[in-house]
């Protein structure tokens, strides 16, 4: 709304392969070049009942869609030499939950595979930058559930995850009180882990 003469849309379904690699060259055509891309794909849903249609869905917009997207950014930086590549994961990634398994499952080969790619630019020379944007609950519909706490303003998420992105950070939690938590799964024994 601000600059509508310098921004330039091109629609894709991201679990449409075609239709992704078509938009990636409309815009790689309209710019030029790309300096900065932020890969904000992801879908995820409450499941109890294991319904696979819910977890197909997030396994191919989370990991199939989500790789070819990040494969084909990566490419083309590594073609220009240089570049800053930016994924928003999720916190969601760091333990499995049981109340929605593909959505923990798919965001922690999201995690995962963009510590494949900083360590791959970082053996590349250090001439592409790789951000992995680790949010905890948001105030948007993807926030479901009874009881959730912590559930973020997007203002505050969206301003932080700028920030981050503007000091190159190799990987972020946002806001950074998920950091702490975030460590305390991880190392948390599963015996304890269950029971949450």
């Amino acid at each position: 709304q601000q600059y509508p003469s310098k921004t330039i849309v091109s629609k894709a379904d991201v679990t449409n392969l075609n239709e992704i690699e078509q938009a990636i060259n409309t815009l790689l055509k309209e710019f030029g070049h790309f300096d900065l891309a932020i890969m904000c794909a992801g879908v995820g849903d409450i499941n109890a009942t294991l319904d696979y249609a819910i977890e197909r869905l997030a396994i191919d917009t989370n990991v199939v869609g989500w790789t070819y997207v990040i494969d084909r950014l990566y490419c083309i930086f590594e073609q220009q030499g240089y570049g800053h590549l930016v994924a928003i994961t999720s916190a969601g990634g760091v333990r499995g939950e049981q109340a929605a398994p593909a959505y923990s499952a798919t965001k922690a080969y999201q995690i995962n595979y963009m510590e494949a790619i900083r360590k791959k630019a970082f053996r590349n020379g250090g001439c592409i930058t790789v951000t992995d944007v680790r949010p905890g609950l948001v105030d948007t519909a993807m926030a479901k559930g009874e009881g959730l706490f912590w559930v973020m303003p997007v203002d505050k998420v969206a301003s932080q995850i700028v920030a981050a992105i503007s000091k190159k950070k190799s990987k972020v939690y946002v806001t950074k009180r998920w950091h702490i938590l975030a460590l305390i799964y991880r190392i948390l024994p599963f015996y304890i882990f269950k029971r949450l």
